[in-house]
């Protein structure tokens, strides 16, 4: 089928497009140059005044797997004031802090989105949190692999082990649980949790491998680096949520030695310790030294106002918060061998001084970050706020006055402590195309995902322009995913199956003998069992396995 849409204002920083109005021609899901003289369009769309964007990409958003599970099971009320608000869209399940599989995919796909990541694959539950994601319609998925607090890796760590072994476990790792990348969470910390310690510094040892996160960070960053891994080593740092974690920050940009490198929901990683109150901002250090670092990219972890739950690997930093949940409980887990895990329920308050003051800090951080290729739009979804958010937070970035009126309702003494109203940076069109498409897919590695150019994959999003940019990015007018139209005028009107992005590096294969005696003498789980098969993830006719290019080993450059 051959689609044609025509006279758009096409925004594809990916092709250097800023608002140049163009036509663009889709046959079989691909983007192509033009038709032949002798084709004929089956479909036009006539897109004269609209703006055309590639579908969006969330490259760090909780949407499968065991604590989201349990976020869905400790909240029923979630679900049930869902339902009552949206009956006619609870046919496609419901939920709203931690929506359904059904849901997450309808809710994405209205607003535009075509893609989302898990950013906390714990390897020994990647079956089941896969195929929790293959039940997600319309967006394609993927997932991050944890480690760094697994017992196998720091046993490798302590036994010093060479790069070159470590780096064949982190290939395997990648093989094994079906991942597009590698992520850490509280480098040893969830693992130094199991041995009674509560809090982890960059340079502390873990009191039972004696390794610290520095050595973690610095063979991660390594091994992902020299398996030619698109996406960087994804660091949730050491004491998330900490007054005076701006310094740990800091000295995380500096400890992976000029290894590329992406700090997750960095507001929760960007406190200082100044006022009455020993607590404050530290944006403006941590945007002065992501403007410097160019290894380093981040995405923000906006705070919204409002309930939602926080769902996290980070069992130290949970239990440290579990006494803040709201409603009143809270699940901590330890899994065997590999990581754990907490799931705290939570309201942001615009009128309580921390979280009005979080809610400025991350707005100032997007803010006074130069360069919208290494900053990334999210919310941590669900952490700071659910993803249906977005669209406010668009509006936060772009409209100053908008920002100025929201920031005049916190609390009083959070705004003496905030430079929010100082700034005048507005985000353009160009950027937010940016940020949520051409940017994130460079990041985790999406070839042909995050652009319009001839061969990209049809993944398109038409919005009408208007001047309340929340009313225009909740509702675009048309979104096709691989050429097919799924979404008009902000509802879904046809369900498609996206595909799971994987890489699959390199690596010796001689690994598996002393992977199997580990697995043996420790797992409950047998090794083979272990692993993902691709077969499994399109059973069903639920989609395809992309594998994406990793590029072998390689040398660190200059």
């Amino acid at each position: 089928m051959l689609i044609k849409l025509t006279g758009g204002r096409v925004y594809d920083p990916a092709h250097q497009i800023d608002g140049k109005v163009m036509d663009i021609y889709v046959r079989d899901g691909r983007i192509i140059d033009r038709p032949g003289d002798n084709d004929t369009i089956d479909q036009e769309y006539d897109l004269r005044g609209k703006v055309v964007m590639a579908g969006a990409i969330d490259m760090h958003t909780h949407i499968g797997g065991g604590k989201v599970n349990i976020a869905r099971l400790m909240l029923p009320e979630d679900h049930r004031s869902s339902a009552t608000t949206h009956t006619a869209a609870c046919r496609a399940g419901c939920g709203h802090a931690a929506p359904s599989t059904l849901n997450t995919g309808y809710r994405y796909a209205e607003m535009g989105y075509t893609a989302g990541f898990e950013p906390a694959l714990s390897p020994v539950n990647a079956r089941q949190s896969h195929l929790e994601m293959c039940d997600i319609p319309i967006l394609d998925k993927g997932g991050y692999a944890m480690l760094g607090s697994d017992d196998y890796f720091l046993r490798m760590l302590a036994a010093k082990k060479d790069q070159n072994a470590i780096n064949d476990y982190v290939a395997w790792i990648l093989h094994a649980t079906q991942a597009i990348g590698i992520k850490v969470v509280n480098p040893g910390g969830i693992n130094a949790f199991k041995f009674n310690q509560r809090a982890l510094n960059l340079d502390e040892e873990n009191v039972h491998y004696q390794v610290t996160p520095r050595e973690v960070l610095q063979a991660l960053t390594r091994a992902v680096y020299e398996l030619g891994i698109a996406h960087p080593l994804h660091v949730h740092g050491n004491n998330l949520g900490v007054p005076g974690n701006v310094e740990t920050t800091l000295k995380t940009m500096g400890a992976v030695e000029g290894y590329p490198v992406h700090l997750t929901h960095i507001q929760f990683h960007s406190y200082g310790t100044e006022g009455d109150r020993k607590f404050s901002s530290g944006a403006a250090a941590v945007a002065e030294a992501l403007n410097k670092h160019k290894n380093v990219s981040a995405d923000v972890g906006q705070i919204l106002f409002g309930q939602t739950v926080t769902a996290s690997g980070d069992t130290m930093r949970q239990y440290a918060n579990s006494g803040h949940a709201h409603p009143n409980k809270a699940v901590l887990m330890d899994i065997e061998c590999d990581s754990g895990c907490g799931v705290v329920p939570f309201k942001y308050k615009d009128k309580n001084f921390v979280n009005a003051l979080q809610w400025a800090i991350g707005l100032e951080i997007f803010l006074l970050t130069e360069d919208p290729w290494r900053i990334f739009l999210t919310t941590d979804h669900p952490n700071g706020a659910p993803f249906t958010s977005y669209p406010h937070l668009i509006r936060l970035l772009m409209d100053k006055s908008f920002r100025n009126d929201m920031f005049t309702k916190l609390n009083l003494d959070a705004q003496a402590m905030s430079t929010l109203t100082s700034i005048e940076r507005e985000y353009s069109l160009y950027e937010i195309a940016i940020m949520t498409r051409a940017g994130a897919a460079k990041l985790v590695g999406l070839h042909d995902r995050g652009h319009l150019g001839v061969g990209g994959a049809a993944d398109i999003t038409v919005y009408t322009d208007n001047p309340d940019r929340e009313a225009m990015f909740a509702k675009p007018d048309y979104v096709f995913k691989d050429g097919e139209l799924v979404v008009r005028d902000g509802q879904v009107v046809k369900v498609t199956w996206g595909s799971t992005h994987t890489v699959k590096p390199d690596f010796d294969r001689s690994i598996e003998k002393d992977l199997k005696q580990y697995f043996d003498r420790y797992h409950t789980m047998n090794m083979e069992n272990y692993k993902v098969n691709a077969a499994e993830l399109e059973d069903g006719g639920r989609g395809k396995v992309i594998v994406q290019e990793a590029k072998g080993r390689r040398e660190k450059t200059a």
